[in-house]
This record gives C-alpha cells, structure tokens and sequence, in this order.
C-alpha cells in the first residue's frame, strides 16, 4: 500500500478511568481519514506510546486497522531504546495487518550513529513490512545525521524517513542522496510547506486532527504549482500548528482541543498532565479562529 502524504499521528483515546477507548479509536480513525489524512501513525508520540503496555499496544493496532480497512494506510509505532524489545514488538505488530512501522530513534541512552545504524537495520531486518524511521532530537537527545539516513535508505524495505531535527540543509542533503523511492515527511507540522520545497514527500502531522482537509489543500496546491496559494493555507495555519506544540508537552494541547470541540479522547496519562488554565485559555482561543474539518457525530 502507498503510504501516503498526509497522516496524522493518531491520539490514544482514553476513558474516564484511564484505559484505552477502543471504540473512540475507531471513531477517530474513521473521522480523520474522512477529513483528508490518506493515513494514520498509531502509538507513536502522540499515541502517547511511552505510557501503553506491550498488549495495549497491540490491540490498538488491530483494532484501528480493522477500523480503517482498505481505506488508508496504518503505520504502528513499535520501537524503544531497547533494540531487542522493539523487534520483538515489530513482529508481533506485523501480524495485526499493519502496513508499516514508524520506528523512533532511541531516547535517553544516546547511541553513536553506528549505534542508531545498527539499532534499525535489525528491526528492519526482523519484519517484512516497510519501516519509516523517525528522527526528533528534541525528545530524544540524539540527531541521526543525513548520512546515516542515507546509510539505511539502502536497507531493502526501509521507505522513509519522519525528519523532525528542523535542519532543512540535512533534510535536504537526505532527500538528494538517499536511495531511489526513499520519502522524507515532515515531522513538524510548520516544517511541511519548506520540506516539499526541497523535495520532501508530505507530513505525519498532529494539526491534521483538527484540519486536515486545510493540510491536504496545502499540499495539493504546492504540487499542482499554485505555490501562493499553498504558502497562504501555511500562513493560516500556523499559529495554530505552534499553539499545539507549544502550550504544553503533545499531546496534551491537541487532546485538549479535541475534547474542547465535542471528539471525547480523554485525559493524557501520566506523567503528561492537560494544559493549565492560561494554556487551555490560549489553545481555546486559537481553535476558534479556525473552521475545524474533523466531523464531531453528538
């Protein structure tokens, strides 16, 4: 399956006591896909994935895949700072019918670039599926540089790379001298429009939950040529891109909005806690500035 230009880094719904709402995770599935997103990322970052359990995990990818069918493309996050427990995860994953894993760079301990190297080429190695790897030194605490990407788009099915370090001279050294059919998504929802300027592929977005069918106009217009047009949607968007990042730590300022419109996703889990109330205030205000396309069913 093509994966897609535009997928959103699907929140994890939660009830009222915590556990994962696996029925809302349908209904959210099918919602975003119905408001322009070609895909999903499922328990990465955003998913909250540091905070599900092993079989949490894997049951949310069942469960959003059977939600979505052939509708869309469903990539699960399945990789730690543990190599062997993130291959483990990634096999098991495979058998839930995902179309792909999104693997994180590991956090915390800090690998060399022979290390981040090696940690991916035997995930990748352990599934058939195709991989995208994902680079974000600000939670992480560790850049993978361009050549050690370009090193792993040689690896047969690794696809693409979610590049999030904001270095658009490594972005685009990648994209120049990676291997044929190697993608690049942005990662930073205000780093999409420069990112296909240099020749990136599309976005793994978290403001595509609230307007998507804005961030699928965006990059339809750069592609067909109307880059002012494409560049006037990103000037729209953005304050609304920073607020959702910058309010409090994702995704907390999105589950916020989320609830706010009338789409219960519950609470984030510990140790992320919601916005405090001159955030809640901010991220309130500038949601209703916008037109929001994520149909609400009441």
């Amino acid at each position: 399956m093509d994966i897609g230009r535009l997928l959103t880094a699907m929140v994890t719904p939660f009830d009222g006591e915590g556990r994962v709402d696996h029925e809302q995770a349908r209904s959210l599935a099918r919602a975003l896909l119905d408001s322009g997103s070609d895909g999903l990322v499922v328990a990465g970052t955003t998913g909250e994935a540091p905070t599900l359990s092993h079989d949490e995990k894997l049951k949310l990818f069942a469960v959003v895949r059977e939600a979505v069918g052939d509708r869309g493309a469903v990539l699960a996050g399945t990789s730690t700072n543990n190599t062997a427990a993130s291959v483990e995860l990634s096999r098991e994953a495979e058998g839930t019918g995902v179309d792909g894993l999104l693997l994180t760079a590991p956090y915390y301990n800090k690998p060399t670039q022979e290390g981040l190297y090696r940690h991916f080429e035997a995930i990748a190695g352990a599934t058939r599926l195709p991989c995208v790897l994902y680079n974000i030194p600000s939670r992480t605490g560790v850049n993978m540089t361009a050549e050690t990407t370009v090193r792993l788009s040689r690896v047969p099915n690794i696809a693409g790379v979610k590049e999030a370090s904001g270095d658009l001279v490594q972005i685009a050294r990648i994209v120049e001298d990676a291997g044929e059919g190697f993608r690049v998504w942005s990662g930073d929802d205000s780093m999409t429009l420069p990112i296909l300027a240099v020749g990136g592929y599309g976005v793994i977005a978290v403001v595509a939950h609230l307007v998507g069918a804005q961030m699928r106009r965006m990059i339809d217009d750069y592609l067909a040529g109307r880059t002012a047009e494409a560049a006037a949607v990103h000037r729209r968007l953005l304050p609304l891109m920073q607020i959702l990042m910058t309010a409090a730590s994702n995704p907390a300022p999105v589950k916020y909005a989320l609830n706010q419109i009338g789409f219960r996703v519950g609470a984030t889990r510990l140790p992320l806690v919601e916005p405090d109330e001159a955030a809640a205030e901010s991220i309130t205000a500038e949601v209703r500035r916008h037109q929001i396309d994520l149909t609400v069913k009441v």
